[in-house]
């Protein structure tokens, strides 16, 4: 029995790498365009033995062999939308809720004082 390749368990949410990425819109990019050579067979074929109802699917085919390419390079020059980071939000969010701040002098700002004494 063959085993399987390594696949990490992901505990993160980490976007997937850019790698996995391309290799993804690359699978999809293929098998659309081997829809496409599917949608070209299947009219040529229906025009050699001239089905019935050939007026409805020739543009139904030819529709096909039309816009799978265009929807096909949309898709692989797709990627998915850079996240924020997720401190941005709440970040962004706490500095809309606080005054600006005041210019103090060394002697006026607020400091901590570590006492290495008991």
């Amino acid at each position: 029995m063959k085993r399987q390749a390594y696949q990490p368990i992901l505990i993160t949410d980490a976007a997937r790498s850019q790698d996995d990425q391309l290799t993804s819109r690359q699978r999809r990019y293929v098998v659309m365009m081997g829809v496409r050579v599917a949608c070209v067979i299947v009219g040529a074929i229906l025009v050699g033995v001239k089905a019935p109802l050939l007026w409805l699917w020739l543009p139904l085919v030819g529709l096909g062999m039309i816009l799978i390419p265009w929807l096909a390079v949309l898709l692989a020059n797709d990627r998915p939308p850079k996240e924020q980071h997720r401190m941005a939000g709440k970040i962004a969010s706490r500095r809309r809720d606080e005054a600006p701040p005041m210019s103090l002098t060394a002697e006026e700002r607020p400091h901590r004082v570590i006492d290495a004494e008991p």
